[in-house]
């Protein structure tokens, strides 16, 4: 179907099947001792299996004493590492898929935590912003001891049998400091000017090429702007490609950001697809040489239409590809609506920067790959109910279907989805809507007996006599009946404004700033409401994702909103709400014309007391059984459709 996607290609002499690289993330699934484990070499094999054409690995370090990067990540820094190594490209390898290493040091954007108390280290002693850590400057003998670390770790990965590797220059790492110059303020041969900063990656890439051979393939990752006052901007980006170009290298991977605008490097969901393509084609125009890019793919039509406009040589694949391992086959096999696609919720690097191994809120095998192996078909076509269509039951169904049981999916409303049809309302949160639309299909791929506007499945489910039932009928929003007024008119749950159910006007206070608070207030700044935004702790957004927070609130500051922090809701009163300020205990009286509720949500523990009196083997999941985000419900759906014993 996409037939560009699908086109061999080359990175110098090496052949690639297709145009759909995965590029590198950090996944902490390898051993402690940085070998490759038995984790992460079936993370890639299965990655390899869903029909990539060529991975990047997740950050492979260097160096251990200052180049920690994550808890748990790969290592090229002793021959010890090779035998490992050397499984993981024979896995790989299975597949016809090409794997490069990603070469790295973390230069300032690590944590001394991470070096066992050491100093972290750096071109020049310029703290980042988002570590807040201070560097010490590396001397010239250091600098000349890494290069020769990132060299001896090109020797070790060809050793093993690798492609080739992959500089990481990007995203304000340690060869992304050198070649700023706002992180590089050297006066030695390192630093100084243009031809200076670009000295230390020039000297790796030689010394590569000297020792692994001309045919080597050596690509590096770039970012053609790091958005930050005095970085590297595209036109600076520009000159160093040229230059790479004629050191000898083999591609570029073209990304952008640094820490310090980490939204342009993993974008939140509000980002649109293909939104920095500009930043590719200019390089790409600039050199013969391929490039490789990340564009915020989602969709394969999206991936082909940036190969058929030039912009790149290389699909760039990344969190798309945590999602749904699958990607590549089901674009290629004409199965694209199956494929599970990432909504950029980001919980991914949440997880990592908590010192977790990678996880998905959307596909519960990422990071589980081998105790996940496979699915027990062990169904023989018994009946399992499932009652609720959000994204736990609809997970569930779809599960219990892989193991050859009879689902039947139970629905109260005349659509599925559940509470992603209320997530998907606010601005810019169509990615909800897609990955909706993707587990449907995935469920009438599966044969999935899908029933819709069940009023009370508990009758039907009796004449089915199933072999097990699943409750994930979602939990209801939590309205505080102990605050006087609270159940008056003009008292609506966000829920009802997100749908579109309840329609308001003038000024609106909005209670409680989580995730579908803040949304819901934006919502209401949209259409002309003056919104105040009232929270209970000492901080909005309590529980989202700091990048996601600064997205969602940069777009709602627009709207001069008032935000009252430290303040909880004591009464609906005649012409609006009583406050208190918990920090003082003062009382602030407050004239609105509606007051919304964004509380959280919370379980009916009286419906599933019904159902375990009438049946035997009741398993409730989801909001039903514990209020969570996505990723819970999708969890709990999953580990216990995996696990069900009939």
């Amino acid at each position: 179907m996409y037939k560009k996607l699908s086109e061999k290609g080359y990175i110098g002499r090496l052949k690639l099947k297709n145009r759909v690289v995965m590029t590198a993330m950090g996944v902490s699934l390898a051993g402690s001792n940085g070998e490759a484990s038995d984790d992460i070499i079936r993370y890639y094999e299965e990655r390899a299996k869903g029909g990539c054409g060529l991975i990047i690995t997740e950050v492979t370090r260097i160096d251990d004493e200052t180049g920690v990067g994550t808890s748990s990540q790969l290592s090229v820094t002793q021959a010890k590492n090779i035998p490992q190594l050397q499984r993981l490209v024979d896995t790989v390898h299975k597949y016809g898929t090409k794997i490069f290493f990603q070469l790295h040091h973390p230069g300032r954007q690590t944590s001394s935590t991470l070096l066992d108390g050491r100093q972290i280290v750096a071109p020049s002693p310029i703290m980042c912003k988002m570590m807040q850590e201070m560097p010490r400057e590396l001397s010239t003998k250091e600098c000349e001891t890494l290069r020769d670390a990132f060299i001896r770790g090109a020797v070790f990965t060809q050793m093993a049998g690798a492609d080739g590797v992959e500089l990481h220059a990007a995203h304000g790492y340690l060869l992304n400091e050198f070649l700023s110059p706002y992180t590089n303020h050297r006066t030695d041969q390192y630093g100084g000017n243009e031809d200076n900063r670009l000295r230390f990656l020039r000297e790796i890439i030689t010394g590569i090429r000297n020792v692994c051979g001309p045919h080597f393939p050596i690509s590096v990752r770039l970012s053609a702007d790091e958005f930050v006052e005095g970085g590297l901007r595209l036109e600076n980006t520009l000159k160093i490609a040229s230059e790479l170009e004629s050191c000898g290298i083999d591609a570029l991977n073209i990304s952008t950001g640094i820490y310090e605008s980490m939204n342009t490097i993993v974008e939140p969901g509000s980002y649109a697809q293909g939104w920095k393509k500009k930043y590719a084609k200019a390089v790409k125009e600039q050199v013969s040489i391929p490039v490789i890019a990340v564009n915020n793919i989602k969709e394969p039509a999206i991936a082909e239409s940036l190969l058929e406009e030039n912009v790149c040589d290389f699909i760039g694949l990344g969190r798309s590809l945590l999602a749904d391992s699958d990607w590549v086959n089901k674009a290629l096999s004409g199965h694209e609506e199956e494929i599970r696609k990432c909504i950029g919720c980001l919980y991914c690097f949440e997880g990592l920067g908590q010192g977790k191994h990678i996880a998905c809120s959307v596909n519960a095998r990422l990071g589980r790959e081998r105790e996940y192996d496979d699915y027990k078909k062990d169904g023989n076509q018994q009946i399992v109910a499932v009652v609720g269509g959000g994204p736990s039951g609809m997970e569930a169904a779809r599960v219990l279907a892989e193991r050859d049981y009879k689902v039947v999916l139970f629905e109260q409303k005349e659509q599925l989805g559940g509470t992603l049809n209320i997530a998907d309302k606010p601005l810019l949160k169509e990615k909800i809507t897609r990955f909706t639309d993707s587990m449907v299909a995935q469920l009438h791929q599966k044969n999935v007996d899908i029933r819709c506007g069940v009023e009370n499945a508990l009758e039907e489910i009796k004449v089915l006599d199933p072999a097990g039932v699943f409750l994930a009928f979602g939990a209801s929003p939590i309205v505080p009946r102990s605050i006087p007024g609270i159940t008056k008119a003009n008292v609506i749950k966000a829920e009802d404004i997100l749908t579109g159910e309840v329609k308001v006007s003038g000024n609106v206070a909005v209670i409680g700033s989580g995730m579908t608070g803040c949304e819901t207030a934006e919502f209401l700044a949209e259409v002309g409401c003056k919104v105040t935004l009232v929270e209970m702790q000492s901080q909005i957004g309590p529980g989202i994702y700091p990048p996601v927070l600064m997205d969602l609130m940069q777009r709602f500051q627009a709207y001069v909103p008032e935000i009252l922090v430290n303040h909880r809701l004591e009464e609906v009163t005649e012409t609006g709400i009583r406050l208190t300020e918990t920090t003082s205990n003062t009382s602030l009286e407050k004239p609105v014309d509606y007051i919304v509720l964004a509380l959280g949500v919370a379980p009916n523990g009286a419906i599933v007391d019904a159902f375990e009196a009438a049946f035997d083997n009741v398993h409730v999941i989801g909001d039903a059984s514990k209020a969570g985000k996505i990723l819970h419900a999708i969890a709990d759906g999953f580990g216990q459709a995996y696990v069900f014993e009939s």
